[in-house]
């Protein structure tokens, strides 16, 4: 386990002691006075973010890992695109090989112009599922919004993990959070998941739940409570498994055969718990955003199942044995978007 693997698994160990955990809580007191100024300059309007002729929307969440923004960024987006909407995906493009100091236009709405190792996973994704919509990839948003609005007339910005971006000035902050995970032990980087402290709750404007799993009572009654303590309309996002598909030729893969389990996401185990129906011979979880190469197959038997995140950078390799589990989505995009 490297020690990147280690620390988040002690962001969710409320239990977790040691001198590793008091260093990295000696770290997190400036990191939170860091943030906590940023944010106070923003709230108190000494920095004011800058507007664009274009209603914008962040889909974003207070932890690091993967809570399951991107496929709500897909929903919204396919959502307004069908109502007549010019749509435009703004990502950092992290992972990628690209300079993300500069625009890349990783989609058009036509075309997707660059491969998964450039553009990123996340992005990449994007650009084939949202048929008619652009995705970028900036550091700057501010800078990609305004080149999309300029090149391609979209009258929609949607941001894809946007919420600590405060530069570009958002119609509607979105935010999600793991029903299983929460906020983790609740403390600040780099001794938790935080990404910013307590004083973020008021800028949120809607709250979505996710529940990763196929029984959701218990993240409808967590719904219930966050909605009542924070005074935010909550919203669930249930994504379930629906099932799994060859990535070269699309065939499906029956429940009851044997697999290798394979992922590079922050959150690992739910993926695998998704995979109960399957017989998992072994477990493998890589960094979040890992690069494959040919090594990391070489010793793997038998059929791999992973992410859709996952296969589009495993679609170069020559092998006819990778499957992807596709999940469905479902959450209600018209009450997401319009009850306030």
């Amino acid at each position: 386990m490297n020690i990147k693997t280690k620390i988040t698994k002690l962001h969710y160990d409320r239990n977790a002691g040691g001198a590793l955990v008091k260093v990295l809580e000696f770290f997190s007191y400036f990191y939170g006075a860091a943030s906590g100024l940023r944010n106070w300059l923003y709230d108190k309007r000494i920095i004011k973010p800058k507007r664009v002729s274009a209603f914008v929307i962040s889909v974003g969440n207070m932890t690091t890992g993967g809570v399951g923004k991107t496929p709500v960024v897909l929903e919204i987006a396919r959502y307004l695109q069908k109502k007549g909407e010019k749509v435009a995906i703004i990502s950092r493009g992290y992972g990628g090989k690209m300079s993300n100091k500069n625009v890349n236009v990783i989609s058009d709405g036509q075309y997707v112009r660059h491969t998964a190792a450039m553009a990123g996973d996340e992005p990449f994704w994007l650009a084939q599922k949202a048929e008619g919509v652009c995705v970028l990839t900036c550091k700057n948003r501010y800078k990609a919004a305004k080149y999309a609005i300029d090149n391609f007339g979209v009258s929609y910005i949607i941001l894809d993990d946007g919420f600590q971006h405060r530069q570009l000035y958002r119609d509607l902050d979105i935010v999600l959070m793991d029903s299983k995970m929460g906020l983790g032990n609740e403390k600040l980087l780099p001794a938790g998941p935080l990404r910013e402290g307590a004083e973020a709750l008021e800028r949120i404007n809607k709250l979505v739940i996710v529940s990763k799993n196929t029984e959701h009572n218990k993240a409808e009654k967590f719904a219930r409570i966050m909605e009542k303590r924070l005074n935010i309309k909550t919203l669930i996002c249930r994504i379930e498994p629906d099932y799994i598909y060859n990535i070269k030729t699309g065939e499906h893969l029956e429940e009851g055969n044997a697999v290798t389990a394979m992922c590079a996401i922050g959150q690992p185990q739910q993926f695998f718990d998704f995979l109960k129906g399957f017989y998992v011979k072994k477990e493998i979880a890589l960094d979040d955003h890992h690069q494959y190469s040919p090594i990391d197959l070489v010793d793997i038997d038998g059929n791999i199942v992973t992410t859709e995140k996952d296969a589009v950078k495993l679609l170069r390799f020559d092998k006819d044995n990778i499957y992807a589990l596709k999940l469905k989505t479902s959450l209600d995009i018209e009450r997401l978007l319009n009850d306030r």
